[in-house]
């Protein structure tokens, strides 16, 4: 039989897996990938940690207590088979969804945000919004709706997954060799959602300002006398 899962915390990676581990064994490899497929491949669960437990799963590994390879292995597999889970929902289901979902499952401004992504950045999107929480889940389904060709979007899917794995869960093993680290987890993963949200904040000044911008410029030219004209 499974072992009981307090779902609460699933929003507390680091308790989650430094309490978990012992009790668990190999399952707690099955909760990873569930956690990580769904925050990648399910439109409606953005709100799922990503960075953080990558950094999370990464110390307990560094720290000896999860193996390193299967680790990577299960979240690979898991940010990859997500990603394109998400693309095939996106490119069969999803103008119909946002339309029937009215912003209570599928928020418009999580979409628009992916699709100003998707403008600046072009395919590329796949690859950037690995590290952008938000965009990070809504990117495959909008590059579905968008029916990006395929062997663009799985060299985009793959690479992106590899090095979002790499880099967090490879920072986590380094730094959770530190005594500090291990001891003050919580506060390291802190560290590590500040960073991977500050692009997401960006992205939000951004557009405002440009919007404040051009809202001046109308008013500016609404305000601006016409011409008179020219006396034949």
């Amino acid at each position: 039989m499974s072992p009981a899962i307090d779902l609460g915390l699933i929003m507390q990676p680091n308790e989650l897996l430094a309490s978990g581990v012992a009790q668990m064994g190999v399952f707690v490899y099955v909760i990873l990938f569930a956690i990580v497929f769904a925050e990648t491949g399910l439109v409606v669960a953005p709100f799922l940690p990503g960075d953080s437990l990558l950094f999370a799963a990464g110390a307990l590994a560094g720290v000896g207590k999860l193996e390193l390879i299967p680790l990577m292995a299960t979240l690979l597999v898991a940010a990859v088979v997500g990603d394109a889970v998400n693309y095939w929902i996106g490119r069969s289901l999803g103008r119909g969804m946002l339309a029937r979902s009215n912003g209570r499952l599928i928020k418009p401004e999580h979409v628009a945000t992916t699709e100003t992504f998707f403008r600046k950045h072009g395919g590329k999107t796949i690859v950037l919004a690995r590290f952008v929480p938000i965009v990070r889940t809504f990117a495959p389904f909008v590059a579905g709706m968008c029916h990006m060709p395929l062997a663009r979007f799985w060299a985009f899917n793959i690479s992106g997954a590899i090095a979002w794995v790499l880099l967090f869960t490879g920072a986590g093993y380094i730094f959770g060799n530190i005594p500090w680290i291990e001891e003050n987890l919580a506060a390291g993963m802190l560290v590590v959602v500040a960073i991977s949200v500050l692009p997401m904040f960006y992205e939000g000044w951004r557009r405002r300002r440009e919007s404040r911008r051009a809202s001046i410029e109308a008013a500016a030219k609404a305000a601006a006398p016409e011409p008179e004209a020219a006396e034949l």
